[in-house]
């Protein structure tokens, strides 16, 4: 097995459905532009309340990928 390099990049996910949600949205669109992506940390989680209800979720990401192997 070959030693790894990763990258780092933080993005936010979105969702009127809620957290778990949030963090899939986001990483569905991280990994439509992002390759080897491998792990997630959850960083921030906030939200927007409207007439005293919760309308909709945000959750930071830190998203971890493996760098391409030079060849």
């Amino acid at each position: 097995m070959s030693d790894h390099v990763y990258r780092i990049t933080e993005i936010v996910g979105s969702s009127h459905e809620g957290v778990d949600q949030a963090v899939r949205n986001g990483i569905a669109r991280a990994s439509q532009t992002l390759r080897n992506l491998d792990w997630f940390e959850v960083t921030q989680v906030r939200g927007q309340i409207e007439n005293g209800n919760i309308e909709h979720w945000q959750v930071g990401l830190k998203v971890g990928f493996r760098l391409d192997d030079e060849d």
